[in-house]
């Protein structure tokens, strides 16, 4: 029985060295040296060097001269009551989506109520199709990425708001265009955050 245990105990430490120590520390070793932009969290900064964000989380942008991601249902806590939950876009700490379904009035009517107000701010898309990621929310409620028709659409906003022409605008999305992953997987698109950042470092 004493060998059994010794066994146990020989084989829990050299587990806990290896997977605990050993592998955690050649895994950031190897992530630094070789992708430290990515091992560090894909984090971006502003004009002055301070980090104001990550490439692969989504932030909630509202004025009419920046580019705005997808809308977000993630939800918060209720500061004047901790018992209930309220809509906080973005909210990196409670990632997830509405959950509602296509048969959802709920859903329906805050389609119809952010279709409206898309409109008011953009009044030549009235009526017009739009593609999904520009009313729908996802299953994170954190993209960091719209796609390039959404990304166009948003072009003469921003550039009205800006002062800038169109095409200029136009020509920022097909700088930042990012295409398929191995060419088969997920659509050109552009992150949202790059785009800002080169509207503030360009155009302020």
């Amino acid at each position: 029985m004493y060998e059994t245990i010794s066994a146990s105990i020989r084989f829990s430490l050299l587990s806990w060295i290896l997977c605990g120590i050993v592998y955690p520390l050649a895994s950031t070793i190897a992530a630094q040296a070789i992708f430290p932009f990515h091992a560090n969290g894909s984090l971006l900064t502003s004009r002055d060097g301070s980090v104001i964000g990550s490439r692969l989380i989504g932030q909630n942008w509202t004025a009419p001269r920046w580019f705005h991601g997808r809308p977000s249902a993630t939800t918060g806590i209720d500061p004047s009551d901790p018992n209930k939950s309220i809509a906080a876009p973005y909210n990196a700490s409670n990632s997830g989506g509405s959950n509602l379904g296509p048969t959802s009035e709920e859903l329906w009517q805050r389609l119809s109520t952010d279709r409206k107000t898309l409109e008011l701010l953009q009044p030549r898309l009235a009526g017009r199709g739009l593609p999904a990621d520009m009313l729908t929310t996802s299953a994170s409620g954190l993209d960091p990425d719209i796609s390039i028709a959404n990304a166009l659409l948003q072009a003469p906003r921003v550039a009205a708001a800006r002062g800038l022409s169109e095409d200029t605008v136009r020509a920022l999305i097909e700088r930042h265009r990012i295409g398929t992953d191995l060419g088969i997987f997920a659509e050109p698109r552009a992150n949202v955050l790059e785009l800002n950042l080169s509207l503030e470092r360009d155009w302020q």
